[in-house]
């Protein structure tokens, strides 16, 4: 039986809900619905706004500091790095203290460092900024999970998933083309000027609009000793361990295609930076496209693991196309079949994406902010080791960036299948 407070496997509340002075019950929350899933996707859409914008801007980048490819390709690193390990701090905060305080207090920091950094004046300096813009970021994408666990549960979360994948999936659409708009009219250090305007705006809204979702009765007691063993206990469930690995390196897949797609599209294959953002935009509308199909279509009649199955295989199939491309197995190959690979590969992050999240936090009803944190930890830090290893064989071949997705892609499916183990009904 759930116990007081507690969702039932529908996706209800079972038991009076505790309120906290300020705070929404869970309930009322819920019937906000649409106002609940704008201000999440506002801040799912956070990461994607900070990495993509800037896209374009980066060989830009690496003549104004006269810094090196690789080095530049750092600075992505650095706010990966960051949102990694600020989840691990925000998510056990959540789970003692409630959603609404340290997402506040990571938005603040977040306009903060995003503004410092418009202004560095070297390529050290914008890593160390990149960074704390990270680890403030770190609020936004864990919290906002975990509130979708605090509403949601089953077949419910996973639809509300693929929901706000419709939203926060319009960020990577009109990220890379907003940032090669602000390219025409001024340079990189615009691009972050108007993303702390954008944390500005976001900060207001989740300040005015985004109640408290955890009660005081539902909120974990402890310190940090706490908060360890919480997470030790989450990493002793082999079936959240594996969709977890699962999850977090089809994101190293994603990400590789991320770093390394600004070189490859125009230096390799000498695009300009609207076009560039054109082609990421249409990838984006592949992944929204398909995470509406798992939402609208499959989740309830497809079982989960099965849709997550078909997920990965894609995306190693289409990696597995774009080695061959770029190593020279069909011949010399143009922009068209690179993007064309690169197009399946990012749309399959649509089945990927939202059922590895669904089914790990469907098993952690009682540690939804650290079970995110872990989450979110590991497909960030994975996805930083990733993204200075696409640029290891400089800027004239796209051959690493397609080695780094293979590999992601071959271990992301060998962990859902040996640790989550799907053809068995029970776990």
């Amino acid at each position: 039986m759930p116990e007081s407070g507690q969702k039932t496997t529908q996706g209800h509340i079972a038991g009076p809900p505790s309120a906290a002075p300020g705070a929404v019950s869970v309930p009322a929350a819920r019937r906000a619905g649409l106002l609940v899933t704008l201000v999440l996707g506002g801040l799912t859409a956070l990461p994607p706004l900070s990495m993509d914008m800037y896209l374009p801007a980066l060989p830009d980048v690496t003549r104004s500091l006269t810094a090196p490819a690789a080095t530049v390709q750092l600075t992505l690193t650095a706010c990966l790095a960051g949102m990694a390990l600020g989840q691990l701090v925000v998510g056990p905060m959540s789970d003692r203290w409630g959603r609404r305080r340290p997402l506040l207090v990571g938005m603040v920091v977040y306009v903060l460092a995003t503004a410092v950094c418009a202004f560095a004046p070297s390529a050290e300096l914008l890593i160390a900024f990149r960074l704390l813009q990270g680890l403030a970021g770190a609020a936004g994408i864990v919290i906002a999970r975990a509130v979708v666990r605090d509403l949601y549960d089953g077949v419910e979360m996973a639809r509300f998933f693929s929901t706000l994948m419709l939203i926060s999936g319009v960020a990577p659409i009109i990220a890379p083309l907003i940032g090669g708009q602000i390219l025409r009219i001024t340079d990189w250090r615009g691009v972050f000027h108007v993303l702390a305007v954008i944390g500005v705006l976001l900060t207001l809204v989740v300040w005015r609009f985004l109640h408290e979702t955890l009660p005081p009765a539902r909120r974990q007691e402890g310190g940090v000793g706490q908060a360890l063993r919480t997470m030790r206990g989450l990493l002793a469930d082999r079936v959240f361990t594996g969709y977890m690995l699962a999850g977090g390196l089809a994101f190293a897949a994603l990400f590789a295609y991320i770093s390394a797609s600004p070189f490859v599209v125009q230096e390799i294959y000498g695009a300009s930076p609207q076009t560039f953002s054109l082609l990421f935009g249409l990838n984006s509308v592949g992944l929204v496209a398909v995470g509406q199909v798992n939402g609208k279509l499959l989740v309830g009649r497809v079982s989960l693991d099965k849709a997550l199955g078909w997920g990965l295989s894609v995306i190693l199939l289409a990696s597995t196309a774009l080695l061959l491309m770029t190593t020279g197995v069909f011949g010399e190959v143009g922009l068209v079949p690179v993007a064309a690979g690169l197009f399946v590969l990012m749309s399959a992050m649509g089945l990927a994406m939202p059922n590895t999240n669904a089914q790990a936090l469907m098993r952690t009803p009682h540690a939804a902010g650290s079970a995110s944190a872990l989450l979110g930890t590991s497909s960030f830090l994975i996805g930083a080791v990733a993204s200075p290893l696409v640029g290891i064989a400089g800027e004239r071949t796209a051959v690493p960036m397609a080695v780094v997705q293979v590999s992601c892609a071959a271990a992301a499916l060998a962990c859902f299948l040996l640790l989550c183990r799907p053809w068995r009904a029970s776990s």
